[in-house]
């Protein structure tokens, strides 16, 4: 598998991570070189190399050796997604461990495979570490740290495993030894390892109704998961925050989604349309709206469109319907 061309969800508990981390997540985003609007978007994914950006960046606005411990911290259970409630609606580690595999190219770029040894331990092992974008060795943390955390947050109580097996040198060891309850060891593969009475402890959050509701739409991610779609909408959506501010031009809005204005175009070509296309449907559907639901002037709706002067938004409205803007409020109002 090819790991830069693959795509991974962004789970919607980043925002409140963010959040509780004191990170503003326009900053994140700039300082990752990712678009602006990555978190607004219905299924926001991104490339392996460009998601270890991502987490390097919240490394640096976070700067603490101890920072893959302050994430897991920082993320409560009202942060979770679907993959994860579903994981926590499991009866136990050992089932919560399989739907996790199931579920992790919907979390995240590394894989993840749960077994039993032949003395009943569960070993949870990160693979599919990807050769073409290497994961930061805090990331690796954070996966171990996370896959402690989910034992603890099932069965409410201190698990400590029996083994942890880190492939990445780790900052802070001290802290994270703490944390984790065991001496962190190093190895070829990163790894957990829990006793088996351990991973056979009921989960508290357990609930089999629930992960029923959650299971088919999991599966539809995983059979949909196709990041391509909709980019004419992320570009309506960039132009609809810049058309007051004057800064809509193409470059603009491509500096926006991160991509070159080529890149910009050849996409919205694949979808059969263009960015002068977008911007005039977007202003003639705006300025339809403010017609009919506002009070406000031709000059001052030609403002809110980006124009430089009136007179050039009733050309372009005149082009649109063949009509001026006051005698089309008068019909709308009258309809």
């Amino acid at each position: 598998m090819n790991f830069d061309q693959k795509k991974f969800v962004v789970d919607i508990g980043w925002q409140l991570i963010l959040n509780n981390l004191s990170v503003r997540a326009q900053d994140l985003l700039r300082h990752a070189g990712l678009p602006r609007d990555l978190f607004s978007q219905k299924t926001p994914t991104l490339a392996t190399a460009e998601y270890f950006r991502l987490w390097e960046s919240l490394e640096h606005f976070v700067d603490d050796p101890a920072f893959p411990i302050r994430v897991v911290e920082a993320s409560p259970v009202e942060a979770f997604g679907p993959p994860m409630f579903a994981t926590l609606c499991s009866p136990n580690l050992k089932v919560a461990a399989k739907r996790l595999a199931q579920y992790k190219p919907l979390i995240g770029p590394l894989r993840l495979d749960a077994e039993q040894n032949n003395i009943g331990d569960l070993e949870l092992t990160l693979g599919g570490l990807p050769i073409e974008a290497t994961p930061p060795s805090s990331f690796i943390a954070m996966e171990l740290v996370f896959l402690v955390n989910l034992a603890r947050l099932g069965t409410r109580e201190r698990i400590v495993p029996k083994r942890v097996i880190s492939v990445a040198p780790l900052k802070a060891r001290d802290a994270f030894e703490e944390y984790l309850g065991v001496h962190v060891q190093s190895g070829d593969q990163s790894r957990v390892i829990f006793r088996a009475h351990d991973a056979s402890k009921p989960f508290l959050s357990a609930n089999a109704g629930m992960f029923s509701v959650f299971e088919p739409e999991l599966r539809k991610r995983l059979d949909d998961l196709n990041p391509d779609d909709g980019f004419k909408d992320r570009v309506r959506a960039c132009l609809m925050e810049a058309l007051a501010s004057g800064q809509y031009a193409m470059a603009d809005v491509a500096d926006r989604l991160a991509v070159s204005t080529r890149t910009l175009q050849r996409r919205l070509s694949s979808e059969g349309t263009n960015f002068q296309r977008e911007l005039s449907k977007l202003r003639e559907n705006l300025a339809r709206y403010y017609l009919a639901e506002t009070e406000y002037s031709s000059a001052e709706i030609s403002f809110l469109l980006g124009y430089d002067d009136p007179n050039s938004f009733i050309r372009a409205f005149n082009g649109w319907t063949g009509d001026t803007p006051e005698r089309l409020r008068t019909e709308l109002r009258v309809n």
